[in-house]
């Protein structure tokens, strides 16, 4: 199955579970095998590419500043298109521009999804029975991470399927069986919005992560030598 297929399915919940007058939000990055699979709550209308007008591509945190600012924090942001993106309004993002930040993302080998594709007005707080409906859709054995991330203790929760508590299991990661495989997932503090206050613990334990997933890596290569 190709990833777009699932587009169909994530438009028919928001007709269910988003707001009418915005559309469904999908994801982005590279999608072959990345290092890390960023997995966020879901969209709100802050997103410009929400729009119905928008022809762009539909990719979490468009228009938006904060998110770009972690990412360039942990070394996933290029530091010429991050000062790009902090002198732009959001409405000065356009398809083009969209698809450069996008391809820097790809060219740092990480994917960039929400669980929830159901965009909201704002950042009202979704029912875990929502977020369940996209479960099957996360895509996780179509792009194969080598590792999954997933933001916040609600979202963590309903991935992992246990109850988790970002602040007591900092560091830890998780094994999900996804189709007949492992993956390791890393709950970490959701670092946007009221979770702004815990940014710089998100920042910390994800340094800590893509240094330990570098020298997994490189502990893999050399054993193949």
């Amino acid at each position: 199955m190709k990833i777009s297929e699932l587009n169909s399915e994530y438009d028919k919940l928001q007709l269910q579970y988003g707001a009418k007058e915005l559309t469904s939000i999908y994801n982005g990055g590279c999608t072959d095998n990345p290092d890390f699979c960023f997995v966020f709550m879901n969209p709100t209308g802050k997103n410009i590419a929400s729009d119905p007008d928008w022809k762009g591509r539909r990719s979490p945190w468009i228009g938006t500043k904060n998110i770009w600012k972690l990412f360039y924090r942990i070394g996933l942001l290029d530091e010429e298109l991050y000062k790009d993106i902090m002198s732009k309004k959001p409405q000065e993002w356009d398809e083009k521009f969209a698809d450069l930040v996008y391809a820097d993302v790809e060219k740092h080998k990480y994917f960039i999804t929400n669980l929830g594709k159901c965009t909201q007005v704002d950042a009202r707080v979704l029912p875990n029975s929502v977020y369940s409906q996209y479960l099957d859709l996360l895509c996780i054995e179509i792009i194969n991470p080598k590792t999954i991330i997933t933001l916040g203790n609600q979202v963590s929760s309903i991935v992992l399927d246990k109850n988790i508590s970002v602040s007591q299991c900092r560091k830890q990661n998780f094994l999900k069986n996804i189709a007949g495989r492992d993956y390791k997932v890393y709950p970490v503090y959701y670092p946007i919005g009221n979770g702004m206050m815990n940014i710089d613990k998100a920042i910390e334990d994800l340094n800590f992560i893509i240094k330990t997933n570098a020298k997994s890596q490189k502990d893999i290569e050399d054993f193949e030598r």
